[in-house]
């Protein structure tokens, strides 16, 4: 099986940390959607099968779209695609956009997952970062979504806020178990090069959390999620049990998707391709029936390699028969090799035959995952 993921640009506003190509320029939306039935039609073989596990809305905003061009991009991706009849639909929204007739329009599309970007229920964290809804609306739109039979929402969390404090922290962690949301990721907020808040930190307008407190934070956030029912299957991510995002597994599992729109990525397990992140070029070039990306070809070490930071992302970490049986001896003993020390160390532990971080390893994930890495 394979994956869809789509990605639309539009925002009505820009928050200062964004990295995501967006626009502003909401004038395009028709002229957009149909560009993207034309490049689903275009790269119809692209994937290995035509049957779809998982689609994904992605953005920018996607409940910036009408219902008529949402139901218009539907309609077409049935028509291309054989969709599982228990596939993952999901779609994000901006909290402030699930009005009750937003929720309405939702319901009567295929999707059956949304996700929304809450970051913080602090209207104060909420201003700096110039998000456009408060901690209100985050709540009023889990209710009108369940009213409207939406059984399974994902929210996004963000902490290390300049002069957040821990106890700031853990009262946002407390506000996204009362909304009882299946699901919840969390993300320490990072500065970019190139976003507005980058360069607020350049300018030494704001400071970043020092890394003790941040630990300490990620750490709060294991420990009270888990307590109140959530698993930690991924690095960032925790699910209640059997509420896994099955569209992003698949990507650390290295299942082929299919990425649409500006700036949409793609993968095939041969190669990977980046559309162009420009609205207007896009548009242009599907016009004349070219997909406007450019691509570079995945060799056994560059998948390898792949595999590594993201299988381990995931708790249930790497299948080492399965593994060995797509890499080879030489890449699978290569792996043992350079995990003993890891493993010595307490950072890493073989289980049921599966190589994965323990508690401890999480926290320095990216030194584990590079000492496996093939040079």
């Amino acid at each position: 099986m394979s994956s869809l993921y789509i990605h639309i640009p539009f925002c009505k506003t820009r928050c200062i940390y964004c990295g995501f190509y967006s626009t502003t320029t909401d004038s395009l939306q028709n002229d957009y959607t149909e560009a993207l039935c034309r490049e689903l039609s275009v790269r119809a073989d692209y994937l290995p099968s035509k049957e779809l596990n998982t689609i994904y809305l992605g953005g920018g905003t996607p409940s910036q779209l009408s219902h008529e061009n949402l139901q218009r991009l539907f309609d077409h991706i049935y028509n291309v695609y054989n969709v599982n009849f228990d596939a993952e639909i999901t779609m994000e929204c901006n909290p402030d956009d699930i009005t009750p007739e937003y929720a309405a329009v939702i319901r009567s599309l295929p999707v059956n997952r949304v996700s929304m970007g809450a970051q913080t229920f602090s209207d104060e964290r909420l201003h700096f970062i110039r998000r456009r809804h408060n901690a209100a609306e985050v709540r009023r739109a889990v209710q009108l979504l369940r009213e409207n039979g939406i059984e399974n929402i994902s929210i996004d969390l963000m902490f290390g806020f300049p002069d957040e404090t821990a106890a700031d922290w853990h009262s946002d962690i407390l506000e996204a178990i009362k909304l009882n949301v299946e699901h919840i990721s969390a993300y320490s907020l990072m500065y970019e090069e190139g976003t507005p808040l980058y360069k607020l930190l350049e300018d030494g307008k704001v400071k970043e959390v020092d890394e003790e407190l941040s630990v300490r934070m990620y750490d709060d956030l294991i420990t009270t999620l888990t307590d109140n029912g959530y698993e930690h299957y991924e690095i960032s991510n925790f699910a209640r049990p059997g509420r896994y995002s099955r569209h992003n597994s698949a990507y650390w599992q290295d299942i082929p998707y299919l990425g649409v729109g500006a700036a949409a990525h793609s993968y095939d397990r041969h190669s990977r391709q980046w559309n162009v992140s420009d609205i207007r070029k896009y548009i242009s070039s599907i016009n004349k029936g070219v997909v406007p990306c450019e691509s570079e070809e995945t060799d056994l070490f560059t998948a390898y390699n792949d595999a590594i930071t993201t299988m381990l992302r995931m708790m249930c970490g790497i299948n080492l028969p399965e593994f060995k049986k797509r890499f080879g001896t030489e890449l699978y003993d290569y792996l043992l090799r350079n995990a003993k020390n890891s493993i010595s160390a307490g950072h890493l532990v073989i289980e049921n035959d599966h190589l994965h971080l323990t508690r401890e390893g999480i926290f320095i994930s990216n030194d584990v995952m590079s000492d496996l890495i093939y040079i």
